[in-house]
């Protein structure tokens, strides 16, 4: 584990990157952009930039300076962590690119602006734009078709140029395709995204046998994350739509809200998308059902299946009170101040829940897309056989016996949510600030607005009644903070009840 598998081809290039400040890959140069074009972190985009005045802010912040795209690749500063399941295995990973913006405060909107990368790009009409980049973050689990996912992210991008991906490859060598590979020789065919795009990929490759689930994989992913304007979250076997990019940020403003996070279980993809890679879908998922998962050790809310259908929303993503990780799209600062736990191991259901409960504290809030940019490959329908043939992480249970218990316990521990009288000695507290709750709004105050009793560990169903039809978005946009700065919840009185 942490090596990238460099072959001697990519360790020529990377000698000549050295000397030339531009990537060679399969006979195609890629040149990247110098320091003196990108707008970094620190400095949000003006007039000014535009006139060149940008020396003082570079200077300033030129500790975070790099050349566009950023890499893993190039980095000799890695962290050694011990393994979080065996305690025993010393592991090498990338740092991570920031601390916490705040101890835990609301950031202010001049902090929150200042945060993240722009780019050049060249543009349909020959003008030059600065143009906000994205990080895209995926964990793969022996799954072959985290290259065609790869493809699609490239290739579908109206502006892939502003694009970086950062996978984390729990593969067997010999057994499974890396996701870095590309399908086909790039000398036969060299238009292929992980030929022509492949100094924006970064693949970081686990043994399967040391993974220890999603969690575990997604704590890597957030710590290759580099600075970028946005980041997103995707599963490994998803396909995107043409433009998607432009799309979801599109979407992303409309909600005027710097803190949205927009997040939903993904449609299936049969019956979404033409042979040309353009949805066919009019409705779209949104996260409103959970309930405990019963018949555990540790009873913990699990999602269930989300409605969906069209938008009674028109204009706007829409609000909602959970996270999905399947599909995540926020602002760069929501990986920084809500980064994965390490110390989760075989922890699967309950990830959710989690992110959800430690990103509401920090002040953010959850939307679903009105459109959907992309499509899931489920096991079902003309697709259950190819999916079926991908191995899980389960299979390594038996190397990490109560590992998954220890880590749920911890989960659960952070967000208040054990079993009432639970010892608080019973879970791990390592680093409880990096991964813990924000100050700018409580626990509680999330419970109660959703209907979430954690004494008795039941909920208030039919809270979708609330949340699909619109209510919730209607009533709580009338709460948001002028700055754009988040829902003030302060002001929130609403409780949900299930009437019956």
């Amino acid at each position: 584990m942490g090596s990238n598998h460099n072959t001697i081809q990519q360790l020529f290039i990377f000698i000549i990157c050295l000397y030339s400040g531009s990537l060679l890959f399969s006979h195609v140069l890629l040149p990247r952009v110098n320091l003196s074009e990108v707008v970094f972190p620190g400095w949000n985009l003006s007039d000014e930039i535009l006139n060149g005045n940008t020396d003082r802010e570079l200077e300033r912040d030129r500790k975070h300076a790099t050349l566009w795209p950023p890499s893993i690749r190039f980095e000799n500063n890695y962290e050694t962590i011990l393994h979080p399941a065996d305690k025993k295995s010393s592991l090498s990973v990338p740092r991570f690119y920031s601390d916490h913006l705040t101890d835990g405060r609301l950031m202010t909107r001049d902090e929150a602006l200042k945060f993240g990368s722009k780019v050049p790009v060249v543009m349909d009409g020959g003008t030059t734009e600065y143009l906000p980049t994205i990080y895209v973050a995926i964990a793969s689990y022996r799954d072959w078709q985290c290259r065609y996912t790869v493809e699609s992210i490239f290739n579908r991008a109206k502006y892939p140029e502003r694009v970086r991906v950062g996978v984390v490859d729990q593969i067997e060598d010999g057994e499974d395709a890396p996701c870095d590979i590309p399908i086909e020789p790039c000398d036969e065919k060299p238009e292929q995204a992980l030929c022509k795009y492949q100094d924006r990929l970064d693949v970081f490759h686990v043994e399967a046998a040391l993974s220890v689930g999603p969690v575990f994989a997604r704590h890597i992913g957030h710590r290759m994350y580099r600075g970028e304007y946005f980041a997103m979250q995707s599963d490994a076997h998803v396909t995107f739509v043409n433009d998607w990019d432009v799309d979801i940020i599109s979407q992303f403003e409309s909600t005027g809200n710097e803190m949205s996070v927009l997040s939903t279980y993904l449609s299936d993809i049969q019956g979404s998308i033409d042979a040309d890679g353009n949805s066919l879908r009019h409705t779209r998922p949104i996260m409103c059902n959970t309930d405990y998962e019963r018949d555990t050790a540790s009873q913990h809310l699990r999602h269930g299946s989300q409605p969906e259908a069209p938008a009674p929303i028109k204009g706007s993503p829409q609000m909602e009170p959970y996270w999905a990780a399947g599909f995540s799209f926020s602002r760069g600062h929501f990986v920084v101040n809500v980064p994965y736990d390490l110390y989760q191991p075989m922890v699967f259901q309950g990830e959710e829940i989690s992110i959800t409960v430690r990103g509401f504290t920090w002040g953010y809030d959850f939307y679903a897309p009105e459109r959907s940019v992309c499509f899931h490959m489920y096991a079902v329908g003309k697709n259950e056989g190819k999916r079926k043939k991908v191995s899980l992480f389960w299979e390594n249970t038996g190397l990490y016996q109560g590992a998954g218990r220890y880590g749920m316990m911890r989960l659960l521990g952070i967000i208040g949510m054990n079993r009432v009288g639970t010892d608080p000695r019973a879970w791990n507290h390592a680093e409880e600030t990096k991964y813990g709750l924000g100050k700018v709004r409580s626990k509680e105050k999330f419970f109660e607005t959703f209907g979430i009793h954690t004494e008795t560990q039941t909920v208030e169903h039919h809270l979708c009644r609330f949340v699909q039809t619109g209510q919730m978005h209607i009533m709580f946009k009338k709460l948001m903070r002028r700055d754009g700065m988040g829902v003030d919840y302060s002001k929130v009185t609403y409780k949900f009840h299930d009437s019956g």
